[in-house]
C-alpha cells in the first residue's frame, strides 16, 4: 500500500475517534473486529478522498442508527408463507464458496418478479441478507481461511430477462443505492451468465456510464459460464443455473429444491431464517413477535445511478419498438409506484 494511502487511513482513523458512542457501537457491528479494512472500503468507494469517505461513512452510520439496522436480524418476515413468497420472487442465495474461500452469492435477475409482497419486505429481506453475510458468513469464512475474508463473488443469472423487468427498475435502483452507500466494496467480481440479446444491447449502452472500478469487476461469461466458473470454484459451489451440460441434457440439472439456492428449503435459507427467528426470541422473550415489515428510509439515488436507470429504460423501449411491443409498454411508469 502506498504512503499516500497509509496517510489517508491515518487521517480517516483520527476523524473517526470523534464520533459519539452510538456511532461507535454501530460501527463495531459493521467492522466485526476489522476497523481499518472497513475504512479502506469506504476510501476505495470515494477514490481515496478522506473527506468524502468520512462523510459517506458518517451518513452510513446515521442511516444504521435511524433505521435500527443493528436489530434487523431479529425481525423475521412472518408468517412463513409470506417469507416463502418473498423468496420465490426475489431470487438470491448462497450456493457455496470459491477456492479462495469467498462466499458465492447467486442472484436470479431475469426471473425475479418482486410481485408477491410490498417493496418494504423486499428491501428488509435484502438488508437482512447483507447483515447476515457481514456478521455471520464472512466472520465464519475468515476463521476457516485463517485470513480476513471481507468480500464475496456474485453470479447473476439473466435467464428469462424480459422487457417487463422495467417494472422493477425503481426497486432495483433503491436496493443498489442502499448497497453502494452502506455496503461499498463488498463484491470482488460479478459474473453475468445466461445472457439474452436484450441484456447484451443494454450492456453496450450502460457500460460507458459505469465507473472504471465497477467495470473491472464485471465479467460477462459465455452461456451458463460453467467452464469459466469452475476455474474459481468447485462444481458443488456452482449455482444450479450454471450446471447445464448442454441445452439438451438434464443429467446434471438441479436436484429439485435441495440444489436450488434460491429456495426457502435450501440449507442456507433455512439457517438464515432460523437465525433471525432465534434472535427475535432472544430479544423479545416477553413480547410476541410482531408481524409487518420494517420500514427503512430509502437513500436518494446517486445521479449516476439515475442516469444508468434512465439509459436502461430507453434501451428497453428502443428494443420494444423494434419488436413491435410498444403497446405493452405504454402503461409503464418507471418512477411511478
Amino acid at each position: 500500500m502506498s504512503n499516500a494511502h497509509q496517510e489517508a487511513i491515518k487521517q480517516f482513523m483520527s476523524l473517526m475517534e470523534n464520533v459519539d458512542e452510538r456511532m461507535k457501537g454501530t460501527f463495531q457491528n459493521m467492522h466485526q473486529g476489522y476497523p481499518t479494512e472497513t475504512l479502506v472500503r469506504f476510501l476505495k468507494a470515494r477514490d481515496w478522498n478522506v473527506q468524502k469517505a468520512h462523510k459517506m461513512l458518517i451518513d452510513c452510520l446515521q442511516w444504521r442508527i435511524q433505521n435500527e439496522i443493528d436489530k434487523i436480524l431479529s425481525k423475521p418476515i412472518i408468517p412463513t408463507d409470506l417469507y416463502r413468497a418473498v423468496r420465490d420472487t426475489q431470487l438470491i442465495g448462497l450456493s457455496g464458496y470459491s477456492k479462495q474461500g469467498l462466499p458465492v452469492i447467486a442472484i436470479g435477475v431475469g426471473l425475479s418478479t418482486y410481485d408477491k409482497a410490498s417493496v418494504n419486505y423486499y428491501v428488509q429481506s435484502h438488508i437482512q441478507m447483507n447483515e447476515y453475510r457481514d456478521r455471520v458468513i464472512l466472520p465464519t469464512a475468515t476463521e476457516k481461511c485463517g485470513r480476513h475474508v471481507s468480500t464475496c463473488l456474485k453470479v447473476l443469472d439473466m435467464t428469462g430477462l424480459r422487457l417487463s423487468a422495467l417494472n422493477q427498475i425503481k426497486l432495483l435502483t433503491t436496493i443498489s443505492t442502499i448497497d453502494d452507500l452502506n455496503y461499498p466494496e463488498k463484491t470482488e467480481t460479478y459474473y453475468v451468465v445466461n445472457v439474452p440479446y436484450i441484456f447484451s444491447a443494454c450492456w453496450k449502452a450502460v457500460k460507458p456510464l459505469l465507473q472504471e472500478r465497477t467495470k473491472k469487476k464485471i465479467q460477462v461469461l459465455q452461456g451458463c459460464g460453467r467452464d469459466e466458473l469452475l476455474k474459481v470454484m468447485d462444481y458443488s459451489s456452482l449455482p444450479h443455473f450454471c450446471r447445464k451440460e448442454g441445452s439438451g441434457s438434464s443429467r446434471n440439472s438441479s436436484n429439485g429444491t435441495i440444489d436450488n439456492c434460491f429456495s426457502l428449503d435450501h440449507n442456507f435459507h433455512q439457517q438464515l431464517y432460523d437465525y433471525i427467528k432465534e434472535q427475535a426470541t432472544l430479544i423479545e422473550t416477553s413480547l410476541p413477535i410482531k408481524q409487518g415489515s420494517v420500514h427503512v428510509d430509502f437513500p436518494e439515488p446517486d445521479p449516476e445511478d439515475t442516469k444508468i436507470a434512465k439509459t436502461i429504460e430507453s434501451e428497453f423501449k428502443r428494443l420494444a419498438d423494434q419488436n413491435g411491443l410498444c403497446k405493452s409498454l405504454n402503461g409503464l411508469k418507471v418512477n411511478g409506484d
